[in-house]
């Protein structure tokens, strides 16, 4: 018999206009589409064209003007500052229409571009949503990126204005962004008109005569702006994909599909409603904040959060459960890098018998495989539904999940379960031809992309081309590697360029990860290939402990190195696990391995932008001399 998942799929995959056409109904359309899909130019697919909307109306104003205004839209909790704010629907949007006003008055229009360079401050959102209220396009760069990165995007995007903050607060410091922000524009070849800047009370900044505006002060003298109607097809922000080298390759959303898709998904994913209480644990700047935080629970009338803090340290690993305890939140996001680093600081969990999570349904974990260790201990502790999901910042929202709103699949340990419908996914050899279940190969989904997925990169069609169309014609590719079993479920085992070549035998380092996991004393661990003169590559691993854990590390070593010996056998060829205190992680908690991999090979790296502390590379350098590889590397 076949259930609401496997009616949806077929449907999204055999009648897509049809399917995503009658979604479409739930959106607030000023002029409806022409065409539902427009395949006219391929690969250049487009959806819902000739309609007209606005983002910024569907997530705000709709709700509104619908009797949802005095229901609390949005929850500032910042354990940093150690303060909470709500802002209900009416008053979100008011603050909203006056920001757009500030913007309009600096010249602003629909089209233009606008940087975003915030901290996770409420006047993040309402900036977002100013833009796209205005027509005018927004890309967000996380807080506190350096300088030079900055300036790449301000010379890609060329900004008419910049919104910015005096500062970002991390759990010991006060990060100032002013000199960042100047120091970027005198090193970038655009200058923008104008900056806008929030002046937060733990730093002021000197604001440029002339140039910089007070955000305080321009709001005051601001006019509140209607929505301006535009495309669907018009761009509503370019992201920056993390780990950017060179030239940024900005991945482009429009506003029509991207509604669309996502206010679907709030229900059909997450299995919330309106008025519930969603919370992605992520920032801005990463497209989790942008689709999670900002954009899908407002479209769907839920009450979302924005949390400045961390998992542990603001002030204990018992940060996140006051959060859930506190709003009452029904279904969270965040990634699995989250928990491991709570499990590591309270393995047993005795913080969480502090708070009362009666509300909370589900838990849902994405940004990097979710080792079965660590989802075994959320499902354990929390006694809810873990839910892995596999997408990425090309695609806006989940490309395998357990739809927990269409029907719910037993999970499998290491699996997101399905393709999420809308996304026709396969498994393909390097010959562009299908592998049959559980061979791993390169993930890649039939084209068209659904809705909400990058319809190209900022003016870069023949990049968009390149690196995402031409390696499998025809599809999309993910560069991701993996198998689907016989049931269909997903497993995605590494990226195709962590699968490496141990003496002729393909391995994956996402599956000798997996295994290193399960060592009871592992809190979180990380796997690379080095090269080696004999074998081609052989795999080293990086475990990091649990805390109060006081056993000799080389016996734990060795114990890893016998753990992967038996599980996977000689053929993986793995002599070498080393105890470290951390992990090289970027700000969205994805371990840098191709980073870690380059120190261990002994060449030249550049430290990435979205490296969480660049001091932990040194640290790394001095572990990998320990085991000869790197500058200790022997010829």
């Amino acid at each position: 018999m076949s259930n609401a998942y496997d009616q949806a799929f077929q449907r999204s995959v055999q009648d897509p206009e049809g399917f995503w056409g009658e979604l479409a109904e739930d959106i607030h359309w000023f002029k409806r589409w022409d065409k539902v899909l427009d395949d006219s130019n391929k690969p250049f697919y487009r959806w819902f064209v000739g309609g007209e909307m606005n983002t910024c109306y569907n997530g705000l104003d709709l709700h509104v003007d619908n009797g949802r205004g005095d229901q609390v839209a949005f929850i500032h909790d910042s354990p940093v500052t150690e303060s909470i704010t709500k802002f209900t629907y009416r008053e979100l949007r008011d603050l909203t229409a006056k920001f757009a006003g500030v913007l309009a008055d600096l010249g602003v229009t629909k089209g233009d571009r606008v940087i975003i360079y915030m901290p996770m401050i409420p006047e993040a959102c309402i900036a977002m949503f100013a833009c796209a209220r205005l027509g005018a396009i927004h890309s967000v760069v996380f807080g506190g990126f350096a300088a030079n990165e900055l300036a790449t995007r301000i010379d890609d995007a060329k900004p008419k204005v910049l919104v910015s903050a005096s500062c970002g607060i991390e759990v010991n410091r006060v990060i100032k962004y002013k000199p960042l922000l100047d120091k970027a524009i005198d090193l970038s070849t655009h200058k923008p008109d104008n900056c806008v800047i929030y002046q937060r009370r733990m730093e002021k900044a000197e604001l440029k005569p002339g140039r910089d505006v007070d955000w305080n002060e321009a709001m005051d003298k601001a006019q509140p702006r209607d929505c301006v109607p535009v495309k669907a097809t018009d761009p509503l922000y370019i992201l920056y994909t993390s780990g950017t080298t060179g030239q940024p390759k900005g991945v482009v959303r429009d506003n029509g599909g991207h509604a669309v898709a996502l206010k679907w998904t709030m229900k059909s994913i997450y299995n919330v409603d309106a008025g519930d209480v969603f919370w992605a644990a992520s920032d801005i700047g990463w497209v989790v904040g942008h689709s999670y935080i900002i954009y899908a629970p407002l479209f769907k009338g839920c009450t979302s959060i924005m949390y400045e803090g961390k998992p542990v340290g603001t002030p204990d690993a018992g940060a996140f459960w006051r959060v859930i305890s506190e709003h009452k939140v029904r279904s969270m996001f965040t990634a699995p890098t989250a928990f491991r680093a709570i499990k590591q600081r309270d393995p047993k969990a005795e913080l969480l018998k502090n708070y009362d999570l009666s509300n909370f349904e589900i838990l849902f974990l994405a940004g990097e495989r979710t080792d079965p260790d660590t989802l075994h201990w959320a499902e354990d502790k929390l006694q809810v539904p873990v839910i892995d999901h596999w997408w990425q910042t090309e695609t806006a929202w989940a490309i395998a999940a357990n739809c927990m709103g269409l029907h719910q699949f037993p999970v499998k340990p290491g699996s997101p379960t399905k393709p999420v419908p809308g996304w026709d996914l396969h498994v393909l050899d390097s010959d562009n031809t299908e592998l049959p279940p559980g061979e791993i190969g390169t993930l890649a989904v039939k084209l068209p992309l659904p809705p909400g997925a990058l319809p190209t990169l900022w003016e870069n069609d023949q990049g968009f081309v390149q690196k995402y169309l031409s390696e499998f014609p025809g599809y999309y590719t993910t560069a991701d590697a993996g198998y689907m079993d016989d049931e269909k479920y997903v497993f995605v085992m590494s990226r195709t360029d962590d699968i490496i070549n141990v003496a002729g035998h393909r391995l994956s380092t996402g599956a000798i990860e997996e295994v290193l996991s399960e060592h009871p004393d592992v809190a979180e661990c990380a796997v690379v290939g080095v090269d080696d003169a004999l074998k081609g590559q052989i795999p080293v691993g990086f475990v990091v402990l649990s805390a109060g854990v006081n056993r000799d590390e080389a016996d734990i070593e060795q114990e890893c190195v016998q753990l992967v010996r038996d599980r996977i056998g000689p053929v993986a060829a793995f002599k070498h696990a080393t105890v470290v205190q951390r992990l090289p992680k970027t700000r969205s908690g994805k371990v840098l391995r191709g980073t870690i991999q380059k120190i261990a090979d002994n060449k030249e790296y550049k430290v990435p932008a979205t490296i969480d502390d660049p001091d932990i590379l040194g640290e790394m350098e001095e572990s990998l001399a320990k085991m000869g590889y790197g500058k200790g590397k022997t010829s």
